[in-house]
């Protein structure tokens, strides 16, 4: 089975099978709720999984742990990976990093049935939004990119797109998360790095050394 944790937009948390059929989900829509719900998310998708593909205990056998990359806000956007590491850690399997965006396309492709380039859209906060470009599927099922995440002001989003088809999104699916992390997997690709993606940096800064003050 395969877990997905992604804290992008709100919080979602979900098991799949090998044939990507979902066992359970969790998710809340509340974008600053993280912490407080991440936890209790995993318990009730991993009780809900708990059954015949499981170890002797009861505890689902998880053979990976797709975290959703972003791009998202930066406590947020922590939140989410550190509990998909710190749960992979715990298990002793392998993170597979995707890009958050890609959960959403593969929604729009494989549930909307959108044809053709179309640009998901996402809340960045500070009246920006984060778009990202995609047009079908390739050969292993993955969403293709055709213009790379970008930051642009909300007023000027329509002008930036032009005549692309916009999709804006407020929650994402950790199921369709987690099948495009089994599908990298089972491609072998590598679909995000390790580090997130914030696109702008934290206001929060670690302060300088002190001046020095002359006698």
């Amino acid at each position: 089975m395969i877990l997905a944790v992604d804290t992008s937009l709100g919080t979602a948390v979900a098991l799949i099978d090998d044939d990507g059929v979902r066992l359970s989900d969790a998710s809340a829509a509340d974008p600053l709720g993280h912490a407080e719900v991440i936890g209790e998310m995993l318990v009730r998708a991993l009780d809900e999984a708990a059954g015949d593909e499981s170890t002797g205990d009861g505890a689902p056998l998880i053979g990976h742990v797709v975290a959703g990359m972003g791009p998202g806000p930066f406590t947020g956007l922590r939140i989410g990976i550190t509990a998909a590491r710190a749960f992979a850690m715990g298990r002793g399997i392998p993170v597979v990093p995707v890009p958050s965006h890609a959960a959403a396309a593969l929604t729009a492709i494989e549930h909307d049935g959108i044809v053709g380039p179309f640009a998901i859209v996402t809340d960045a906060r500070r009246r920006e939004v984060a778009i990202t470009v995609f047009d079908g599927t390739d050969a292993d099922g993955l969403p293709i990119v055709i213009a790379d995440t970008v930051l642009v002001p909300r007023a000027e989003a329509d002008e930036h797109l032009g005549a692309t088809r916009r999709i804006d999104v407020e929650t994402l699916s950790a199921v369709d998360l987690a099948r495009v992390g089994a599908r990298a997997v089972a491609a072998g690709r590598v679909l995000a790095g390790d580090e997130p993606l914030y696109l702008r940096q934290p206001d929060v800064r670690v302060p300088g050394a002190p001046k020095r003050v002359g006698r």
